[in-house]
C-alpha cells in the first residue's frame, strides 16, 4: 500500500482553497491535520473552524492527529465535523482504550501515535484494537525537522509484529518525509506517509506527490 498524505500545516493558508483543490487533483489519499494545543506540543494550530473549509474543498479523506492534551474531551467534536480517521498520543493519556471505543462509535477509524522517544513496543498491546499506528519521525510539534533514522528500525519491527499477528493494522509515518526517504519508508514496512514541506514547499506539488507515490516500484 502506498498512500499519500499532505500535511495541510504546510499549506499556504492565505491561499488554501487553491492549495486544497490541488491536493484534489493529485494522487493524494489523504489530508492530514495536525492539531496542536500549545500544551502537549509548544506550538499552537487550528481546531475546529478550519475542519470545515478543509471538508468543504477537500474531497479526501481528512486525516486528523490531535497533539493534544486529554484528547478524550475532543475527539468526538472531531468525528462530528468530518474527520475520516482520529489518532492522538499514548504517552497523552493513562489508558487510550476508552477514548478509542468513542471515535469507534462515531464509525471513524482509529489511529494510535507516539513520539520518537516513546518505546515503540509500548504500541504493541494495541495493535489489534487500532486501525492504523502513526510514528512519529521526528518531535510532534514543529515542521520542517530533519528525519530521525532510527524510524527504519521501529517500522520493522511493528511490521513484523503486525505480520506475524495477522493483522491488518496500517503504519503510517510522519515528520522529515521526502523524496529522498520515501522508497526506504515503503520498503521497510509503511503504508502512509505524511508530507508537509517536501509537498507544499516544491515547485510541482503533484508531481512530488506522484514521485513519493510511486517510490516501492522504483528499485
Amino acid at each position: 500500500m502506498r498512500i499519500i498524505a499532505p500535511s495541510v500545516l504546510s499549506a499556504d493558508f492565505g491561499h488554501l482553497a487553491e492549495d486544497l483543490d490541488m491536493i484534489n487533483r493529485s494522487e493524494a489519499d489523504w489530508l492530514h491535520v495536525d492539531v496542536m494545543d500549545g500544551t502537549f506540543v509548544p506550538n499552537i494550530s487550528f481546531g475546529f473552524p478550519l475542519m470545515k473549509p478543509f471538508k468543504q474543498y477537500c474531497n479526501k479523506p481528512l486525516d486528523v492527529h490531535l497533539m493534544i492534551v486529554h484528547p478524550e474531551r475532543y475527539v468526538e467534536r472531531f468525528c462530528d465535523v468530518g474527520a475520516w480517521s482520529v489518532g492522538f498520543h499514548l504517552e497523552a493519556v493513562d489508558d487510550p482504550m476508552p477514548i478509542l471505543e468513542l471515535i469507534k462509535a462515531k464509525g471513524v477509524r482509529t489511529c494510535l501515535t507516539i513520539n520518537p522517544d516513546i518505546d515503540v513496543k509500548r504500541l504493541v498491546p494495541y495493535l489489534d484494537k487500532v486501525d492504523m499506528v502513526l510514528l512519529m519521525s521526528v518531535f510532534a510539534g514543529f515542521g520542517g525537522q530533519k528525519f530521525i533514522p532510527e524510524t527504519m528500525d521501529k517500522i520493522r519491527f511493528i511490521k513484523a509484529e503486525i505480520a506475524r499477528r495477522g493483522l491488518n493494522t496500517l503504519i503510517e509515518i510522519d515528520g522529515g518525509v521526502n523524496r529522498e526517504n520515501a522508497h526506504a519508508l515503503f520498503d521497510a514496512g509503511a503504508d502512509a506517509l505524511v508530507a508537509g514541506s517536501a509537498v507544499f514547499g516544491a515547485k510541482d506539488p503533484i508531481e512530488t506527490i506522484h514521485f513519493l507515490k510511486s517510490q516501492n516500484n522504483i528499485l
